[in-house]
C-alpha cells in the first residue's frame, strides 16, 4: 500500500522507513515551531538531509511550513513591530538570492557540514545565555537580516541570527515571538520567489510536502497550544537536546549508521 503511494506521489527512489524519518523530523520541527515561533529549520534540515538531499530539503520546509503556519500570520502581525520587521526583511532580500545560489551549486555533503556547524554554534551562543543588548540601530538590522537571508536561501536555517538579536531586546516575548513570526512568514515568500526562479519546486518536493506535510501541521498545532501553558525552562531544555541531538546525527560521518 505503501509502496503504490510512493510510487503515484513520483517518489520511487525513496523507502518508506525514509519518508517516515523525514515526517519524524517534520513533526518535531513544527512542534517548535509552533511553540516558540522559530526553531524548525535546525531540527528539520539537518534531520532529514540524512535521508534526502539538502537542495529537497529547504524547498520542502518552505511549502510546508507556509501551508500549515498559514494560520498564525494574523496573529502575529497584529502584535509584531512592523517597522522592526520590514527593516530586518530588507536585508534579507539582500542575502537570499546568494543563498540560493550556493544551495544550488555547493555539493549536497558541503551544506550538510555547513548546517551541521551552524546548529552547534548557534546553539552553543543560545545555551550561554549570551543575547544582543545593545541598541537596536538600523543599519545592523538590515545586516542581521542580510545574514539569515543568505543562510535561509542555503537551508532554510536563518532564524539563529534573528533570534539572537531580537531576544535580548526590552520587548515583551509575546511581542518577540510575533515579530519572529511575521518576519519569517513574509520571509518565507521571499525564499518561494528565489526557488521558484530557480526551479527548485520540483514533483518530488510536492509528493514529499504530501506526506510530511500533516506532520508538521499536528505538531504546529501541539507547540501553539503549549505556548503560555508549559514551563518556558522547561521546553527550551528539551528544544536544546533536540537541536542537539539531530545535528550530531546529521553529520555525514554517520550516514553509514543511518542510511
Amino acid at each position: 500500500m505503501m509502496r503504490e503511494l510512493l510510487l503515484a506521489l513520483g517518489l520511487a527512489d525513496y523507502s518508506a522507513g525514509a519518508v517516515a524519518v523525514v515526517a519524524a523530523a517534520a513533526f518535531i520541527a513544527g512542534l517548535a515551531r509552533g511553540f516558540s515561533g522559530f526553531g524548525a529549520a535546525l531540527i528539520f534540515v539537518p534531520l532529514a538531509s540524512t535521508m534526502i538531499a539538502p537542495a529537497l530539503v529547504a524547498p520542502l520546509l518552505v511549502v510546508v511550513d507556509v501551508v500549515m503556519s498559514a494560520g498564525l500570520f494574523p496573529g502575529a502581525m497584529r502584535l509584531a513591530d512592523k517597522r522592526e520587521v520590514f527593516t530586518m526583511l530588507s536585508g534579507t532580500v539582500l542575502g537570499l538570492p546568494l543563498g540560493t545560489f550556493v544551495l544550488t551549486h555547493a555539493s549536497p555533503v558541503s551544506i550538510r557540514w555547513a548546517v551541521a556547524v551552524l546548529v552547534f554554534l548557534m546553539l552553543a551562543v543560545v545555551m550561554s545565555g549570551w543575547r544582543f543588548h545593545g541598541k537596536p540601530r538600523r543599519p545592523l538590522t538590515v545586516g542581521v537580516g542580510a545574514l539569515a537571508g543568505f543562510f535561509s536561501g542555503m537551508s532554510q536555517t536563518g532564524g539563529p541570527p534573528v533570534v539572537l538579536y531580537w531576544l535580548g531586546g526590552p520587548g515583551h516575548h509575546a511581542t518577540m515571538r510575533a515579530n519572529l513570526m511575521f518576519y519569517f512568514g513574509l520571509s518565507t515568500f521571499l525564499s518561494i520567489t528565489a526557488y521558484l526562479v530557480v526551479g527548485m519546486f520540483t514533483t518530488t518536493v510536492l509528493g514529499l510536502a504530501v506526506l510530511v506535510g500533516p506532520a508538521y501541521g499536528i505538531g504546529l498545532f501541539i507547540g501553539a497550544h503549549m505556548f503560555g501553558l508549559t514551563d518556558v525552562r522547561v521546553f527550551r531544555a528539551v528544544s536544546y537536546g533536540l537541536i542537539a541531538a539531530t545535528g550530531l546525527f546529521s553529520l555525514p560521518v554517520f550516514d553509514s549508521i543511518l542510511r
